[in-house]
């Protein structure tokens, strides 16, 4: 038995959980089995700047953070299943991996 295994990945959590509930409808709707979605930890990347680009003035700081939302799921492998899957309309926001085993 095949399994897919999708892990999506969005630096917007609606959008990523808007992906993994039609991924659950196509696999229900199909009669496939689907395990997920599965929220993998929040990536946090921080980064502190410094306001003032010269040594003049005060020292006060920027603090920039974005966050990188995971899910994941599991599939059984129907290949009409992983066709429809493929035709899903992604956002920019969304970055979508596919592994078959």
């Amino acid at each position: 038995m095949t399994l897919a295994r999708i892990k999506l990945i969005s630096t917007n959590a609606k959008d990523a959980d808007a992906i993994a509930s039609q991924i659950k409808s196509i696999a229900s709707s199909l009669n496939v089995k689907c395990k997920g979605p599965i929220p993998m930890p929040t990536r946090r990347i921080t980064q502190t700047t410094r306001k003032t680009p010269a040594a003049d003035g005060s020292h006060t700081f920027e603090k920039w953070q974005m966050r990188f939302h995971k899910r994941f799921l599991i599939i059984d492998g129907n290949e009409q299943a992983l066709r429809q899957v493929m035709r899903i309309p992604v956002p920019d926001t969304v970055q979508i991996e596919i592994g078959i085993s």
